[in-house]
């Protein structure tokens, strides 16, 4: 779309510049690991993506924007990517049709308005801003809108493969909608939330995985004095048990880490029982029920099942077999096993689903959610409570590189019981 020189506001003038990007779906640029090397690091060594100079992105409708990037985190779902860590995956996932090549990847993202179109709307140059990444009906430029974007679930819209801009769910997914691991990135107005003056980039750019994180635990709330188990960690399973603390101070949280880094972020956020193994299932379920009150039912072989359990909700920020399994077994009869950890599809033992007539849920990232009887975007959530000090999960946030180091950024995630990684971003910001 053509837009007129007098009507663009910008730094950047003149466009026709070239940024550096890490582009993905390209020719690998293959390296050599040792024999010790994980399955991850070995994925990393073989994957299809590599920094190159690009051409700066234009706003890619008179109502877009670009911004200039300041912090990107890697999320999982990148991590997976880059790592081509699919599981038992193969090609017959649903997804692919809905993203499209070659792509640059990073969604988690706070950056400085670069450029406003002429019809961006209630954006000026020099904001700083964190990114709703959703390329639903708005940004596309569909009207009206799907009856899931009037509804404020953005991740759930209809429209994915309409409109001017090429397939892709959110930021990064798109050949066009070119993401954080980048300098620049474009952007429709409604896409952006100005960050607080209080607020510092380190904290803004944990928007994205505290709502999806909000998300999960306000469409599946646990009931008052319950006990619920968080199963992960990482960047999603923090950001629950924060959330938990914060909201629902009368419900007792139980969190399975993998290492002991994540073991001591989640005390210091509220966590009453902390188990460090999550290897030993059998263990675990012990230990779970035992702290649940939970009656485990005698078994010769396998893995014993909680009859009656006494967990309410489960959310598993994991999303494979084993962790499924376990929470299926803990629950308490009709409880809730929210899954909005992202893995490949694996077999695993669903008769504790039908026997104990659980529900098991996707979450799927965020939109408009209800806190407190306040209704808005969950990015404005996390914004609002971080600026007010009711949350503040800025510790997890461990590791920063420059664009040019990415290897190591992925190093760092690929061996996290040596690098004590939790959060890693990209720094644009220099210095």
């Amino acid at each position: 779309m053509a837009h007129s020189v007098g009507a663009m506001r910008s730094k950047r003038w003149p466009w026709g510049n070239e940024m550096k990007a890490l582009v993905y779906g390209v020719e690998p640029e293959r390296q050599d690991v040792g024999e010790g090397a994980n399955e991850l690091l070995r994925g990393l060594a073989n994957t299809p993506m590599k920094l190159m100079e690009v051409d700066d992105p234009r706003p890619l409708a008179s109502d877009w924007v670009v911004v200039e990037s300041r912090l990107t985190g890697i999320c999982g779902s990148d991590a997976k990517q880059v790592f081509m860590d699919w599981g038992e995956s193969g090609p017959d996932s649903p997804m692919i049709s809905l993203t499209s090549f070659p792509q640059v990847l990073g969604h988690e993202y706070v950056g400085t308005v670069a450029e406003v179109g002429p019809d961006a709307r209630d954006l000026e140059v020099g904001q700083r801003v964190v990114l709703n990444p959703w390329l639903s009906c708005a940004p596309r430029g569909v009207r009206p809108l799907c009856p899931a974007c009037r509804n404020g679930d953005f991740s759930l819209c209809w429209n994915f493969l309409q409109g001017p801009i090429s397939a892709g769910i959110h930021t990064g997914t798109a050949r066009d909608a070119t993401g954080g691991f980048a300098e620049y990135l474009p952007a429709h107005h409604s896409m952006l939330f100005p960050v607080p003056d209080s607020l510092p980039d380190e904290a803004a750019v944990l928007a994205d995985p505290f709502a999806v994180s909000l998300h999960s635990i306000t469409r599946h709330p646990p009931p008052r004095n319950g006990k619920v188990l968080v199963y992960g960690a990482g960047a999603l399973g923090s950001m629950a048990t924060a959330i938990l603390s914060a909201l629902y101070p009368d419900v007792e949280v139980a969190v399975i880490a993998r290492f002991p880094c994540q073991a001591e972020l989640v005390a210091k956020l509220g966590a009453a029982r902390v188990l460090e193994d999550p290897f030993d299932r059998r263990t675990v379920i012990e230990v779970l029920a035992d702290w649940s009150g939970g009656v485990l039912l005698p078994q010769n072989q396998g893995l014993p099942m909680a009859h009656p359990g006494g967990i309410d909700v489960v959310y598993d920020t994991i999303g494979k077999a084993d962790t499924l399994e376990v929470g299926a077994r803990v629950l308490r009869a009709r409880g809730t096993l929210v899954q909005s950890g992202v893995h490949g599809p694996e077999r695993w033992e669903t008769t504790p689903l039908y026997f104990k007539e659980l529900s098991l849920v996707g979450s799927n990232a965020f939109g408009v959610e209800e806190v407190e009887g306040v209704r808005q975007h969950g990015i404005q959530h996390y914004l609002d409570l971080a600026s007010r000090g009711r949350v503040d999960v800025s510790s997890l946030l461990t590791h920063t590189y420059s664009l040019e180091n990415w290897r190591q950024a992925f190093s760092a995630l690929a061996s996290q019981g040596e690098s004590n990684a939790m959060k890693v971003a990209f720094d644009f910001r220099g210095g």
